[in-house]
């Protein structure tokens, strides 16, 4: 598939996606939010894709927020459509199937957070800044960030920094576990990488699971223990588990097919 705004690549399963407008700082606009619904599809949908990564190009920014030139103009109605838009995106990106790692290297503001926090888990170089500054023109994220900053780092501190405006760098958001782990930038896609090709040697379905169960969690419509039973008990009837169990009482490694 060929995108406008995005780079993209596949090796070793891993597919990974570079949004392409470093001259805007990699700023979300319709063209970008087109192309990652379409590449999130890509990576649910090609069985060669078994993990991903979202970055930015360049060195300055992940993404620095959103198309500011975009929202002049619009109504109540159109601005929350546009909303709707943006979190349908992401629930697509946080619901994937396979694990979607953000590699944040330099801003990522407004939009540009709640992407990296639709993902998985966040990565991030040691230049990077996170901030939700939508208060500062006068709004609030859109795209799911009052929700998504405030289950990842806590009522408190999600208030003050969406009230604020205020950014913090990427040493704060590992105190403050939005990010996993803090990299020289010259070593940021390596680690994500690294972390991918082990979790790629692990068994699609019960990851697949996993990240269903996890995502339960958040979801009022769904028991999250209810969902834990049901994915254990479907993990049962999968030749990978027969594998699995078979591997570890066989003492080697396991070759998991996903089936």
């Amino acid at each position: 598939m060929s995108y406008s705004t995005l780079l993209t690549t596949l090796e070793n399963g891993i597919f990974t996606i570079t949004i392409n407008r470093p001259d805007k700082l990699n700023a979300l606009n319709k063209d970008v939010f087109t192309d990652l619904d379409n590449a999130a599809d890509e990576i649910q949908n090609n069985p060669a894709i078994q993990s991903a990564i979202i970055t930015g190009a360049g060195s300055k920014a992940f993404v620095a927020g959103a198309d500011i030139t975009e929202f002049a103009g619009l109504s109540k109605a159109e601005a929350m459509a546009l909303s709707k838009k943006g979190q349908v995106i992401f629930f697509k990106i946080e619901n994937s199937s396979k694990p979607i790692i953000a590699a944040v290297n330099g801003f990522a503001l407004g939009g540009g957070c709640e992407l990296a926090m639709a993902c998985h888990f966040r990565i991030a170089s040691d230049n990077a800044k996170f901030g939700q500054p939508e208060v500062n023109l006068g709004l609030i994220p859109g795209y799911g960030g009052t929700q998504r900053l405030t289950q990842l780092i806590g009522k408190g501190r999600a208030i003050e920094l969406l009230i604020s405006g205020n950014m913090i760098d990427a040493t704060v958001a590992l105190q403050y576990g939005l990010v996993n782990y803090v990299v020289p930038a010259d070593e940021l896609l390596n680690k994500a990488i690294t972390i991918l090709s082990f979790i790629n040697t692990k068994a699609p379905i019960a990851i697949a699971g996993a990240i269903q169960a996890a995502n339960a969690v958040y979801d009022e419509t769904k028991d999250g223990y209810a969902t834990e039973i049901n994915v254990f008990g479907e993990c049962f009837a999968t030749e990978d588990m027969k594998e699995g169990t078979n591997a570890f009482l066989e003492k080697r490694k396991a070759n998991f097919k996903g089936k």
